[in-house]
């Protein structure tokens, strides 16, 4: 079996990967991402996810090396990203309750003996129940904003005013888990 290496600090994707048993280890990247939408979105994510899995495979001698990339976009050419504070926390709230947005995570595989790079991307959209000033305050006190992309969690107390998505909901936690799979497979690693 080769060995599986996340190039990622994300405590979203390293759960989502240790709740399936998967063996992996964790490699932080040290690239700076682009934050501007230079063509599409899809391209972002997988220009960020291959720049991440680049750097960390670099500094390895084999394994299977995973890169990914999540944003939030809520149209218009306008980016989500992670909140300053929460201040910022809140009016992004805001802005996402009025309506839907959409999540994509880029994803880059590298198998550092072969050098085959396989990379994809997935898009989910959210629909987003709207919330009073008091229970925004009630869910930052809960869950912190700041390390997730649009500042909220689907997973945890952000379930409540999530109404729906379409698409796959690992996608929004930061790891589209079937599309990884398929994608590992092709690289000789099994999920399953």
């Amino acid at each position: 079996m080769k060995k599986l290496i996340l190039a990622s600090g994300s405590l979203q994707r390293k759960k989502l990967l240790k709740d399936l048993g998967v063996q992996f280890t964790i490699q932080f990247s040290r690239i700076k991402e682009v934050q501007k939408i230079q063509t599409t979105c899809s391209a972002l994510v997988k220009h960020n996810a291959v720049l991440k899995a680049r750097d960390v495979a670099g500094r390895l001698k084999s394994g299977v090396v995973v890169g990914a990339d999540t944003l939030v976009y809520g149209g218009n050419k306008q980016i989500i990203g992670k909140p300053r504070n929460l201040k910022e926390a809140k009016k992004i709230l805001y802005a996402l309750f009025s309506k839907p947005h959409w999540v994509y995570t880029g994803v880059a595989v590298i198998d550092i003996e072969t050098g085959k790079q396989i990379v994809d991307y997935e898009k989910t959209k959210v629909f987003m129940l709207p919330l009073t000033e008091e229970e925004i305050d009630r869910y930052h006190a809960k869950v912190s904003p700041l390390d997730k992309a649009g500042g909220f969690d689907i997973e945890g107390g952000g379930s409540v005013f999530i109404h729906r998505i379409e698409g796959c909901y690992s996608n929004v936690i930061g790891l589209p888990i079937a599309k990884l799979a398929t994608m590992l497979r092709k690289v000789g690693v099994f999920i399953l």
